[in-house]
Protein backbone atom coordinates (compact mmCIF):
# COMPACT_ATOMS: atom_id res chain seq x y z
CA UNK A 1 0.00 0.00 0.00
CA UNK A 2 1.77 3.45 -1.08
CA UNK A 3 2.54 5.59 2.09
CA UNK A 4 0.29 8.49 0.58
CA UNK A 5 -3.11 6.25 0.80
CA UNK A 6 -2.24 4.91 4.21
CA UNK A 7 -1.64 8.83 5.11
CA UNK A 8 -4.54 10.31 3.63
CA UNK A 9 -6.82 7.42 5.50
CA UNK A 10 -4.89 8.00 8.60
CA UNK A 11 -5.96 11.81 7.56
CA UNK A 12 -9.70 11.25 6.84
CA UNK A 13 -10.18 8.86 9.70
CA UNK A 14 -8.48 11.38 12.08
CA UNK A 15 -11.00 14.65 10.86
CA UNK A 16 -14.06 12.20 10.80
CA UNK A 17 -13.09 11.71 14.57
CA UNK A 18 -12.54 15.22 15.69
CA UNK A 19 -15.70 16.44 13.87
CA UNK A 20 -18.32 13.69 15.24
CA UNK A 21 -16.48 11.76 17.72
CA UNK A 22 -17.99 13.96 20.48
CA UNK A 23 -21.83 12.82 19.18
CA UNK A 24 -21.35 9.17 18.67
CA UNK A 25 -20.15 8.86 21.93
CA UNK A 26 -22.80 10.87 23.30
CA UNK A 27 -25.45 8.81 21.23
CA UNK A 28 -24.04 5.24 22.40
CA UNK A 29 -23.03 6.12 26.02
CA UNK A 30 -25.86 8.25 27.04
CA UNK A 31 -28.96 8.11 24.43
CA UNK A 32 -28.98 4.14 23.74
CA UNK A 33 -28.07 3.25 26.70
CA UNK A 34 -27.04 5.12 30.22
CA UNK A 35 -22.93 3.97 30.53
CA UNK A 36 -21.27 4.09 33.90
CA UNK A 37 -17.46 3.80 33.32
CA UNK A 38 -17.10 0.50 34.56
CA UNK A 39 -19.50 -0.64 31.61
CA UNK A 40 -17.21 1.31 29.38
CA UNK A 41 -14.45 -0.85 30.32
CA UNK A 42 -16.75 -4.20 29.35
CA UNK A 43 -17.98 -2.89 26.53
CA UNK A 44 -14.83 -2.01 25.14
CA UNK A 45 -13.05 -5.31 26.54
CA UNK A 46 -15.50 -7.47 25.13
CA UNK A 47 -15.50 -6.06 21.69
CA UNK A 48 -11.25 -5.92 21.70
CA UNK A 49 -11.46 -9.27 22.63
CA UNK A 50 -13.81 -10.09 19.63
CA UNK A 51 -11.75 -7.97 17.17
CA UNK A 52 -8.32 -9.58 18.16
CA UNK A 53 -10.01 -13.67 17.90
CA UNK A 54 -11.78 -12.41 14.27
CA UNK A 55 -8.63 -10.92 13.21
CA UNK A 56 -6.74 -13.70 14.15
CA UNK A 57 -8.87 -16.31 12.22
CA UNK A 58 -9.18 -13.73 9.64
CA UNK A 59 -12.61 -12.90 9.60
CA UNK A 60 -12.78 -9.41 8.60
CA UNK A 61 -15.10 -7.79 11.37
CA UNK A 62 -16.31 -4.13 11.46
CA UNK A 63 -15.05 -2.12 14.52
CA UNK A 64 -17.91 0.28 15.07
CA UNK A 65 -20.33 -2.57 14.69
CA UNK A 66 -18.48 -4.53 17.27
CA UNK A 67 -18.40 -2.19 20.06
CA UNK A 68 -21.91 -0.95 19.47
CA UNK A 69 -23.30 -4.20 19.85
CA UNK A 70 -21.05 -5.03 23.03
CA UNK A 71 -22.15 -1.62 24.24
CA UNK A 72 -25.96 -2.67 23.68
CA UNK A 73 -24.91 -6.15 25.32
CA UNK A 74 -23.33 -4.41 28.61
CA UNK A 75 -27.05 -2.28 28.69
CA UNK A 76 -28.92 -5.65 28.07
CA UNK A 77 -27.44 -7.02 31.16
CA UNK A 78 -28.87 -4.83 33.41
CA UNK A 79 -32.50 -5.26 31.97
CA UNK A 80 -33.29 -5.18 28.80
CA UNK A 81 -35.08 -2.05 29.23
CA UNK A 82 -31.94 -0.18 29.71
CA UNK A 83 -31.46 -0.23 26.18
CA UNK A 84 -33.56 2.27 24.30
CA UNK A 85 -33.97 -0.07 21.47
CA UNK A 86 -35.65 2.38 19.13
CA UNK A 87 -32.48 3.87 18.78
CA UNK A 88 -30.38 1.36 18.38
CA UNK A 89 -33.02 0.13 15.16
CA UNK A 90 -32.11 3.43 14.15
CA UNK A 91 -28.51 2.77 14.09
CA UNK A 92 -28.63 -0.40 12.33
CA UNK A 93 -30.69 1.15 9.65
CA UNK A 94 -28.12 3.16 9.25
CA UNK A 95 -25.38 0.79 8.64
CA UNK A 96 -27.81 -1.05 6.17
CA UNK A 97 -28.53 2.26 4.25
CA UNK A 98 -24.53 3.29 4.29
CA UNK A 99 -23.16 0.60 1.96
CA UNK A 100 -25.78 1.43 -1.19
CA UNK A 101 -24.89 5.55 0.11
CA UNK A 102 -21.71 4.72 -0.01
CA UNK A 103 -21.75 2.79 -3.31
CA UNK A 104 -24.09 5.09 -5.04
CA UNK A 105 -21.59 8.19 -3.93
CA UNK A 106 -18.84 6.64 -4.92
CA UNK A 107 -19.83 6.05 -8.58
CA UNK A 108 -21.04 9.57 -8.89
CA UNK A 109 -17.61 11.00 -7.88
CA UNK A 110 -16.30 8.20 -10.77
CA UNK A 111 -18.53 9.46 -13.28
CA UNK A 112 -17.58 12.83 -12.88
CA UNK A 113 -14.08 12.62 -12.69
CA UNK A 114 -14.10 10.32 -16.07
CA UNK A 115 -16.71 13.22 -17.45
CA UNK A 116 -13.68 16.13 -16.59
CA UNK A 117 -11.46 14.09 -18.49
CA UNK A 118 -10.30 11.26 -16.34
Amino acid sequence: MPLWVIAMAATAMGLGTSIGGWRIVRTMGLRVVQLRPIHGFAAETAAATVIEVASRLGIPVSTTHTISSAILGVGATRRLSAVRWGMAGQIVLGWIFTIPACFALAWTIRAGIMVLGG
